[in-house]
């Protein structure tokens, strides 16, 4: 553990810690802008009365309090993230210790901590205590390296009291500096069951969002106590990050049975909604994996900052348990529709993994796998619902998603370069690749439209179900209306991130959509034209 306080450190002050604790404690001393209560907007340079209530020192853990995270968590991830085979070495460091784990991270990791989420009612608290000539503590058991980045960024701690890579300042070790460095009391902010020791000692109780057995605990201590609640459940958060709004993309999965004109036989239907429920679950935890990956880039963007884990308002640990589970249900109930459906669900996976871990940040290849991540889509519908596999199809899907990712780069380069950004963050694009991105996006996009025109010529007028094919010419004409829309919202800068997801809200691309559903109708119950 370790105590940084440029007024109060002193050679003496470690030997007593050692004394009592019989542990290494070292002394770093913090910017003396950031210690000086004249230096703090709106605090008065004043001499503190020991024996004075406002004398009383504020002592603000970290992780879960302070900041919506948890430090070990987060460098852990970010030295994950950048070689994902740097999980053996994080075990081997784990095995030393979670004192000697925090340390190597904090060494090893690239973690700006100025992107870290703050728990803006604590820092108002800590803040408002700083302006009242309170001296004001941070106290976590996170590395002495983390800990003074985030109290350096904030501006008005006194000093911080953490772990040093020896000792990992938690629970009862935590307590027992705190009784050696303020004899006098103190009041002290925490969140968790961990802290309960040091509460019973402390003389105010400011508890951040505890569990209902910590907050039940808490209110039996009989002290003054502050509850800070959650801003948002841990549930509501999870729903979020799991995107279920983003299931409509799986409805492919019936277009091959509808186009071969099976979609009527039950159990077709039954193998096209089991498949559409596994492919869900385990889109939904191949989205958390990968905003767990892209947490550093989600946190430099402009709407992406929001996303529940990138915000803290979902732990890191919950999304990782979270995406484990929806995945395995997901293979689990693919099993029950059978091997093929379980095939296209691994490839999907694998190919979403590999778009997280590297391929995201590869210009052009990344919006391909994404069009191949939708095509594999029909690929999954079609074994399902056991039907031809036909490859107009298939290859008209590769066209015109890959148009629509294209369109969701596009976006992204045009919000950096109104930004004043020279790359998109966390991915390979530049703001100098507009013009060829636009060029690539409109060219798949009209590349769509022809093969679609083809495909009905030599594949869907085949088919005897149709009462009246002259109905699909509708299909390129509404398909073309659509693109165009996309691509010109897009140009002008009022097009979301994600064109699917809009076109789930646009009035007029549901307009259209409708159009095409009834012309299909049209040409399957054979009204004359």
């Amino acid at each position: 553990m370790i105590v940084l306080d440029p007024s109060k450190v002193s050679t003496n002050c470690q030997r007593k810690v050692m004394a009592n604790l019989q542990k290494v404690v070292a002394a770093v001393e913090l910017p003396a802008a950031s210690c000086q209560p004249g230096n703090v907007p709106g605090a008065a340079d004043v001499r503190l009365n020991r024996n004075s209530s406002a004398s009383v020192p504020l002592l603000v853990d970290l992780d879960q309090s302070l900041i919506k995270t948890d430090m070990l968590h987060e460098t852990a991830l970010a030295f994950v993230s950048a070689h994902p085979f740097r999980v053996a070495t994080l075990i081997a460091w784990a095995a030393k210790g979670r004192a000697q784990l925090k340390k190597n991270l904090a060494l090893s990791a690239e973690l700006d901590a100025n992107l870290i989420p703050i728990n803006e009612d604590v820092a108002a608290i800590a803040a408002q205590a700083k302006n009242e000539g309170r001296p004001v503590y941070l106290v976590t058991a996170s590395d002495e390296t983390l800990a003074a980045k985030i109290a350096n960024r904030l501006g008005y701690f006194d000093g911080i009291i953490c772990s040093n890579g020896v000792v990992n300042l938690k629970g009862r070790n935590k307590l027992a500096v705190i009784r050696e460095r303020f004899p006098e009391g103190f009041d002290y902010i925490g969140d968790s069951a961990a802290d309960l020791h040091i509460w019973r000692s402390a003389r105010e109780v400011i508890a951040v969002a505890p569990g209902r057995g910590t907050r039940r605990k808490v209110q039996s201590l009989a002290k003054p106590t502050t509850i800070i609640p959650r801003q948002k459940t841990r549930l509501s958060a999870l729903i979020k990050a799991g995107r279920l709004h983003q299931w409509a993309k799986n409805a492919l999965i019936f277009v091959p049975a509808i186009l071969s004109g099976t979609i009527a036989d039950p159990h077709t239907v039954l193998a096209c909604v089991l498949s559409f429920v596994a492919l869900g679950l385990v889109a939904t935890g191949t989205y958390l994996i990968n905003d767990l990956f892209d947490i550093a880039s989600d946190r430099r963007h402009w709407s992406k900052r929001s996303r529940p884990i990138a915000s803290g308002d979902l732990p890191i640990s919950v999304a990782i348990l979270a995406g484990a589970v929806s995945i395995g249900a997901g293979l689990a109930v693919g099993t029950v529709v059978g091997a093929g459906v379980v095939s296209g669900l691994a490839a999907y996976l694998v190919l979403t993994l590999a778009y997280s871990f590297q391929i995201k940040r590869i210009p052009i290849l990344d919006v391909v796998v994404l069009a191949a991540l939708f095509t594999l889509r029909l690929a999954i519908g079609i074994v399902a619902a056991q039907v031809f596999a036909s490859p107009w199809l298939l290859v008209f899907s590769m066209f015109l998603f890959t148009s629509l990712s294209v369109a969701k780069r596009y976006t992204e380069i045009q919000r950096t370069i109104e930004k004043g950004g020279s790359s998109v963050p966390g991915r390979g694009y530049v703001i100098a690749d507009s013009p060829l991105v636009l060029g690539i996006g409109l060219a798949t996009g009209t590349a769509s439209i022809l093969i679609l025109v083809l495909y009905l010529i030599f594949d869907a007028f085949s088919h005897s179900f149709y009462g009246n094919s002259n109905w699909l010419w509708s299909f390129p004409v509404i398909l073309f209306l659509w693109i165009s829309r996309i691509w010109l919202l897009s140009q002008r800068g009022e097009l979301d991130d994600d064109p699917v997801a809009f076109a789930l809200k646009d009035q007029q691309s549901l307009l259209l959509g409708g159009i095409l559903m009834t012309g299909f109708l049209l040409a399957w119950i054979g009204i004359p034209l």
